[in-house]
């Protein structure tokens, strides 16, 4: 493997300019960061939470998903990582990211669920 620009021998298209490269590490990082901090603040909610009054599983249900939307945005972010990289070594455009519409809906997801345990909590 090369490390000076042209075609690469392994047939995977041309090496992109060095600064579109690193703005797509940039873009993955900071996706890296965003499912660490959901993966922490999951871990939060479930062990530092006090409990919900009348809701027992309400920590856990609140705090579960996060976790598991971290680890889906983790793996998510190299998947788009590695499409953009492709993309830019073959001229091409690059793919629309699906995650902007998943982060919307699951954060909208989880406020609804958040203010319904609220609630139930309150009213019990």
């Amino acid at each position: 493997m090369s490390d000076s620009p042209g075609p690469r021998p392994e047939g995977d298209g041309t090496e992109p300019d060095p600064r579109f490269t690193f703005a797509n590490e940039r873009t993955f990082l900071a996706w890296s960061r965003t499912a660490l901090a959901l993966v922490v603040a999951g871990l939060g909610i479930v062990q530092l939470l006090p409990p919900f009054p009348g809701v027992p599983a309400g920590r856990h249900l609140l705090g579960v998903p996060l976790i598991v939307f971290g680890a889906i945005v983790a793996v998510t972010a190299y998947s788009e990582w590695a499409r953009s990289q492709r993309a830019m070594r073959h001229g091409l455009p690059l793919p629309r990211s699906i995650m902007p519409k998943i982060m919307a809906v699951v954060v909208a997801t989880e406020a609804v669920l958040s203010a319904v345990v609220v609630l139930i909590s309150a009213l019990r």
